[in-house]
This record gives C-alpha cells, sequence and structure tokens, in this order.
C-alpha cells in the first residue's frame, strides 16, 4: 500500500483539475500569475525605453489555450511565479522618481496612461488576488460538503 493515494483523495490533490467548465485550474491560474509578472516585466523595459507606449492586451484567455497551461509541469509551474515576482520586484527596486513616473497605456479596462508605479502597484495587487484564485479552485468539491 505504501506510494498508494487513498480513493478519493487524488481528485482533491489534482492540480489541473478545473472546479467547473469555466474556471481554470490551480495550476492554469499558477501559470497566470508567473504569466502576469513575466507581461508586466516587458511592459516595465518598454515603458522605460519608448515615450508612453502602448501596452499591448496579454491575452489571458488566449495564453491559457496557446500556452497549455494545464498540461506544464507543476513542479517547475510552483516555482516559477516566485522567480517572476522576484525579477519583477528587483527591477522596480532600481527605479527612481523620475522612472516611477514614466507613463505607458494600459490597455485594460480602456485604454489609460497610467504611470509605472501604478504598474507596479496593480501587479502585486493582481498576483495577490490570484492566489485567492488559486486558493478557491483547490478546494476540494464533494457532494454533501459541510
Amino acid at each position: 500500500m505504501a506510494g498508494r493515494c487513498p480513493a478519493g483523495l487524488r481528485e482533491v490533490l489534482d492540480v489541473r483539475r478545473r472546479p467547473a467548465p469555466d474556471v481554470w485550474s490551480p495550476l492554469e491560474w499558477a501559470c497566470h500569475v508567473r504569466d502576469v509578472f513575466r507581461v508586466q516585466g516587458r511592459r516595465l523595459t518598454l515603458a522605460l525605453c519608448v515615450s508612453e507606449p502602448k501596452f499591448a492586451p496579454m491575452g489571458r484567455d488566449e495564453l491559457v489555450v496557446t500556452e497549455r497551461y494545464n498540461a506544464q509541469d507543476p513542479e517547475v509551474v510552483l516555482a516559477d511565479p516566485t522567480t517572476a515576482a522576484d525579477a519583477f520586484a528587483a527591477r522596480f527596486a532600481t527605479l527612481g522618481e523620475v522612472e516611477l513616473a514614466r507613463t505607458g497605456v494600459y490597455p485594460w479596462p480602456r485604454g489609460e496612461v497610467r504611470p509605472l508605479l501604478r504598474l507596479g502597484r496593480h501587479t502585486v495587487h493582481e498576483a495577490g488576488h490570484h492566489l485567492l484564485d488559486i486558493r478557491h479552485a483547490a478546494e476540494p468539491r464533494t457532494a454533501g460538503r459541510a
């Protein structure tokens, strides 16, 4: 019996399981968090090189399919958001007031000029918000649960 998963436990621990067809799995959410940091890092770089660039939309719903989020290795993905967040934070730590005041046109929810300081704060907010999404998606869904 050693090494075998008790009946029913695998479903609870399955990071690829979507709680509903239109709700991402914990693995898909983790990939999204990683990619938020990566996309925001590219936007940061662009805004430091180009005066008031128009940022392209992230394409979050497309990425989950094109990057095959749910097929990625969970062990690798678990480290990726931390690595991406650390790289993003390190980049922001080097910025002074002038750089933080540089702007870009943020695409969502509508085109709006925002300073890089706002981009950084928004990124941290989104990461925290998506951690709640991951926890919610990981909650076991069992019949008769109290």
